[in-house]
């Protein structure tokens, strides 16, 4: 039998060090570029359990793996997320616990987060306007997140940043107001492009198309921007910039106009147990078949999870022509 490795490194020599864990693809709200407002989403006893979910992180961190990102749709919204939290804190050798929430439950579930181990916290939050937010989340209040944010900042995470999409026509001249908003907050920002995932009938995405340079030229007129280098360790994707007058990073998400393939160390695991290899492949592995085969042991995860990450693929092809490169939804990849 072949000994297991202590660490997960791809064909490519990309070390695997980061899971993006989802823990549900449902959600409560419907942000226009992520998912349609009717959606179908994975029948309950399709998705993982909480104790699937558990052997799932472990393996990984068994594996080499000390970053793990809890992410949905929303992840607190999930039944009994806090159990499954706790026990993730507790996890030897996971360095980074770490979560990504439009915040909506924030407010009342900030102190436990951090009571069991959550680091750091991504929220998402693409405009300040009430009725623009609730016409892009189709359902969401914005008084709540903001008000979520707050109590996040005061708890005392170790870094907290925000994640705006922005589509044009839309909200890019809410660029340098949100990056205020960040400021204000002494929290990070970073600006994504918007994903070709899923096909949606709300919009043209190679019209509300807005390329990370566009965003650096805007906010570049107010503030100067001094560049943190290529992405790497708790940067992920984003490639960041500084500012000498603030503690807040700016960073841009560019899988579109700056691919940062050859950077990648990560994989992620869908809430129905897919562990897809790349963001914009279609390379999976069914890990829930293992966990569920009457066959099952922990050392026989671990070597699915192995031998699939020798089929993580060298980049991802994004363009900009409007149509999905994968059909699959961004709720349903694990953010």
């Amino acid at each position: 039998m072949r000994e297991l490795p202590n660490k997960l490194v791809d064909r490519f020599g990309r070390s695997v060090d980061y899971v993006r864990l989802s823990v549900t693809d449902r959600c409560d709200f419907r942000c226009v570029y992520c998912m349609a407002e009717d959606m179908t989403f994975v029948p309950k006893p399709d998705v993982l359990t909480l104790e699937e979910l558990y052997r799932v992180s472990q393996a990984f961190v068994e594996l080499g793996v000390g970053k793990i990102r809890l992410t949905g749709g929303e992840p607190l919204i999930r039944n009994n997320i806090l159990s499954l939290i706790e026990q993730l804190g507790q996890l030897d050798g996971l360095d980074q616990l770490v979560l990504t929430t439009n915040g909506s439950q924030l407010q009342r579930m900030a102190g436990r987060l951090h009571e069991y181990g959550v680091k750091r916290i991504n929220i998402s939050l693409d405009t300040l306007h009430g009725r623009k937010f609730r016409h892009l989340t189709r359902h969401g209040n914005l008084d709540q997140v903001i008000a979520g944010i707050d109590t996040a900042v005061a708890t005392g995470f170790e870094r907290i940043k925000i994640n705006a999409v922005i589509l044009k026509g839309r909200n890019e001249d809410e660029a340098l107001d949100l990056v205020n908003f960040a400021r204000q907050r002494a929290i990070d920002i970073a600006f994504i492009e918007e994903m070709p995932l899923g096909l949606i009938d709300e919009h043209d995405r190679a019209l509300s198309y807005c390329s990370s340079d566009e965003l650096r030229e805007i906010i570049g007129r107010r503030h100067t921007l001094q560049s943190l280098g290529e992405p790497a360790g708790d940067a992920g994707p984003a490639r960041y910039f500084s500012m000498a007058d603030s503690p807040t990073r700016v960073g841009f998400i560019s899988p579109h106009s700056h691919n940062f393939c050859h950077l990648c160390n990560r994989v992620r695991v869908t809430a129905e147990g897919r562990l897809l290899l790349c963001l914009g492949n279609e390379h999976s592995v069914d890990l829930r078949a293992v966990l569920r085969s009457p066959a099952y042991t922990p050392e026989i995860l671990k070597r699915a999870i192995i031998d699939a990450i020798a089929i993580k693929p060298e980049r991802h092809y994004f363009d900009n022509s409007g149509e999905p490169d994968i059909v699959r939804f961004m709720n349903m990849t694990g953010g």
